[in-house]
């Protein structure tokens, strides 16, 4: 089955850390990029970070500074995100996606990608 599963979401207080995780099955789609968004109450997509699967090299935003973290361990077919340092504005729900179809757009801007998870839900409380 073609999907995309996250997981590791959950409440936290400001200042914690949580780490989510995201398993990639199926063949139908690119794998090659794949990346974190997320999407907050009343407030479009955004895009966390990105990896490109080959090397692991990432690419984050701008608001991230340096507290956030994309690892992937390819014989899981799991992309990790790793966040530290938590605040109350980063609660939204995170999504996982992959299928990057290279409109000409920056590479973390979610309208480049086709496939996507779920979601899993992140709380920040202060």
């Amino acid at each position: 089955q073609d999907q995309l599963v996250e997981s590791g979401g959950g409440s936290v207080q400001a200042g914690g850390s949580l780490r989510l995780s995201c398993v990639a099955s199926g063949y139908t789609y690119s794998r090659k990029w794949m990346g974190w968004f997320r999407q907050a109450p009343g407030k479009e997509r955004e895009g966390v970070g990105v990896i490109y699967s080959p090397t692991g090299g990432t690419d984050y935003a701008d608001f991230v500074k340096g507290r956030f973290t994309i690892s992937q361990d390819n014989a899981k077919n799991t992309v990790y995100l790793k966040m530290n340092s938590l605040k109350p504005a980063a609660t939204a729900m995170l999504y996982c996606a992959a299928d990057r179809v290279d409109t000409g757009r920056h590479r973390c801007d979610p309208r480049e990608y086709n496939k996507w998870g779920q979601g899993t839900q992140v709380t920040v409380s202060t």
